[in-house]
C-alpha cells in the first residue's frame, strides 16, 4: 500500500498541549458534576431529588445542544481557526456562570426559596452551554490534529495527563479546602473551590489554543479545505445509522463514562469510605492516589497495544482485566461486616499504620480495576477522529464537529443517569438528603454502595466489550482508511471533483 501524500503528523508539543482542552473542561466536571447536587441540596436548600433529578436534566439539555454547536462548528472558519473560538468563548461562559452560581446564589435569602430555584436553574443552563462549546473541540480538533495510526493513541495519554491537570487536581484541592476552610456543606468551601476551578481551567484553555494554533486552518480540513456542506438536523439519525463504527463507539464511550462517573461520585465515596468504612480523612486521598499509581503502567499498556493491535483491541482488553479484578472488590463489599475490624478498611490505628488482609486485598484488586477501567475510560475519544475519517472515506464529507458532538450526545445521555440514580438509590434507604462524609451509617447503605460502586460499572463495562467486538476500524482498517482519503485528496487537488474521486478511488485503487 503505497503512502499517496504526506501523513498529517502532530509535534510533540502539540500532542501534549491540545489535549489540555479536556483537563480545562474536566475542571468544571468536577466542580459542577461532582458537586452539583450536594451543593444544591446542603447549600441551598433545594429538595435532593429534585437537585440530583436537574443533573440528570441538564446533562441531557447538554447533549441534545452537542450536535447543534457540532454543526455550527463544523461551518465555522474564519480568521481565528474552526476549533479556537469554541474554546475560548465556551471556557469564559463557564467560568462566569460557575462564578455567580457558586458565589452569588447562596445570598439569595432563604425567604425568596423560588428565587433560588430559578438562579439555580438558569445559571446551570447557561454554564451547559458553555460546556458544550468547549468540550465538542475535544473530540473534533483531533481529525487535524494528526491522523497518523500511531500518533492518535498517544492522544489517549496527553488526554489523560490533561484530565489530571483538571480533573486530578480538583479531586485533590477538593478534601484539602473541605479540612481548612469548611465542609461541602458550607458556602465557604464552593467560594474558595469556584475560583481555584475558574484559575485552573484558564490555564489549562491557554495552553490548548497554543496546541491547536497551527493545525486549525483549512488545509488540514478534510479532502482538500473545500467549502463544507450544511448538513441538516434531519440528516443527523442517517449519518449514524450509515456509519456502524460510531454506533459501537457510542455504546462503548457511554457504557465507560457511566462506569466512571458513577463509581467517582461524591456520594457514592462518601457512603464507602466515611459511613460503612468510618474513616473518610484517612481513606479518601490514599484510595484515590493508590487508583491513579496504579493507572500509570496501564496507560503506557493502552498506546503500545493500540499501536501494535490497533485501539480497538487495547480497549477491550483492559476493560476486560477491569471487569476481573471488580468481581474481587464486589466480593469483599459483600464480606463486609459492620464493626468488624477484620473485614473493613483500616490504614492507620491511634497514629500508627495498621493495614489488614481484607484492606490489602481490596487495594490490589481496586488498585488493578481502577488502573486499568480510568486509563481505558478516555479512550474512546480520540477513536472518534477514527469514525470522523471513515465519514469522511464514506460519504466525502468533513465534519468532525457533527461526529464529535454524536457521540457526545450519547456519551452524555448517558453518564447524565449518575446523579440521578445515585440520588433514587439514596432515597430508597429512607434518606432525605445526600449522605457526606460525616453521614452515619443506615442500614441497607452497604447495598447501595455495592451496586452503585461493583454491579453497574461491572454491566457498563460487558456492554462495552459487546459492542467493541464487532467494531470494524482495528488497525489494518485504519490505515486503508487513511491511504485511501489520502489518494483522494491527492487526486482533488489535482483537479478531480470529489464526486468522481469517491466513484474511482477505492480500496484497491489506493492499495496499488
Amino acid at each position: 500500500m503505497r503512502d499517496n501524500s504526506p501523513i498529517n503528523r502532530a509535534k510533540f508539543y502539540q500532542l501534549a498541549l491540545f489535549p489540555m482542552n479536556n483537563g480545562a473542561t474536566n475542571v468544571y466536571y468536577v466542580l459542577i458534576l461532582s458537586y452539583i447536587a450536594t451543593f444544591g441540596n446542603a447549600v441551598l436548600g433545594i429538595a435532593m431529588v429534585f437537585a440530583s433529578a436537574m443533573v440528570t436534566g441538564m446533562r441531557i439539555f447538554d447533549a441534545v445542544t452537542d450536535p447543534i454547536i457540532g454543526a455550527l462548528m463544523d461551518k465555522t472558519n474564519g480568521k481565528f481557526g474552526k476549533f479556537r473560538p469554541f474554546m475560548v468563548i465556551g471556557n469564559g461562559i463557564m467560568a462566569v456562570s460557575v462564578l455567580l452560581l457558586y458565589c452569588l446564589t447562596p445570598l439569595i435569602p432563604r425567604e425568596w426559596m423560588g428565587l433560588r430555584y430559578a438562579a439555580f436553574i438558569a445559571l446551570y443552563a447557561v454554564w451547559v452551554i458553555g460546556y458544550t462549546f468547549q468540550t465538542s473541540v475535544t473530540r473534533a480538533g483531533q481529525s487535524v490534529l494528526t491522523n497518523d495510526p500511531n500518533q492518535r493513541p498517544l492522544f489517549t495519554i496527553f488526554n489523560t495527563l490533561g484530565s489530571l491537570a483538571g480533573m486530578g487536581v480538583m479531586q485533590f484541592a477538593a478534601p484539602i479546602l473541605r479540612s481548612h476552610i469548611g465542609d461541602y456543606n458550607t458556602t465557604s468551601f464552593y467560594n474558595a473551590f469556584a475560583p481555584v476551578g475558574i484559575v485552573i481551567s484558564v490555564g489549562l484553555t491557554l495552553l490548548a489554543v497554543i496546541g491547536i494554533w497551527e493545525k486549525d486552518n483549512a488545509k488540514y480540513f478534510g479532502l482538500g479545505g473545500q467549502k463544507q456542506e450544511t448538513v441538516k438536523a434531519s440528516e443527523y439519525l442517517r449519518i449514524i445509522r450509515a456509519n456502524k463504527p460510531l454506533q459501537r463507539l457510542m455504546v462503548a464511550g457511554g457504557g465507560c463514562k457511566l462506569a466512571l462517573s458513577i463509581a467517582t461520585n461524591l456520594t457514592v465515596l462518601c457512603m464507602l469510605y466515611g459511613c460503612m468504612m468510618g474513616n473518610y480523612d484517612a481513606l479518601y486521598l490514599p484510595m484515590m492516589v493508590l487508583g491513579y499509581v496504579f493507572s500509570v503502567p496501564f496507560f503506557l499498556l493502552t498506546v503500545r497495544t493500540s499501536q501494535k493491535y490497533g485501539q480497538k483491541k487495547s480497549l477491550m482488553t483492559y476493560v476486560a482485566v477491569a471487569f476481573v479484578c471488580y468481581i474481587g472488590v464486589l466480593a469483599l463489599l459483600l464480606l463486609w461486616k459492620q464493626g468488624d475490624p477484620t473485614r473493613n478498611l483500616t490504614l492507620m490505628n491511634n497514629g500508627k499504620l495498621s493495614v489488614n488482609l481484607y484492606t490489602i486485598l481490596f487495594m490490589i484488586f481496586f488498585g488493578v480495576g481502577y488502573g486499568a477501567y480510568y486509563a481505558t475510560a478516555d479512550m474512546p475519544i480520540p477513536m472518534v477522529a477514527d469514525c470522523a475519517d471513515y465519514e469522511t472515506y464514506r460519504s466525502g464529507k468533513f465534519i468532525p464537529g457533527i461526529m464529535g458532538t454524536l457521540f457526545s450526545l450519547v456519551d452524555k445521555l448517558v453518564s447524565s443517569l449518575s446523579a440521578t440514580v445515585v440520588g433514587i438509590a439514596v432515597s430508597c434507604i429512607g434518606l432525605e438528603v445526600l449522605p457526606t462524609a460525616e453521614t452515619p451509617y443506615a442500614p441497607g447503605m452497604n447495598w447501595v454502595v455495592i451496586v452503585l460502586f461493583c454491579v453497574i460499572p461491572m454491566l457498563a463495562w460487558a456492554a462495552t466489550l459487546i459492542a467493541m467486538k464487532g467494531y470494524e476500524l482495528d488497525g489494518n482498517r485504519i490505515k486503508t482508511i487513511q491511504a485511501v482519503n489520502a489518494a483522494r485528496k491527492e487526486a482533488i487537488a489535482g483537479g478531480m471533483s470529489l464526486e468522481e474521486a469517491m466513484k474511482t478511488i477505492t480500496d484497491d485503487s489506493a492499495a496499488r
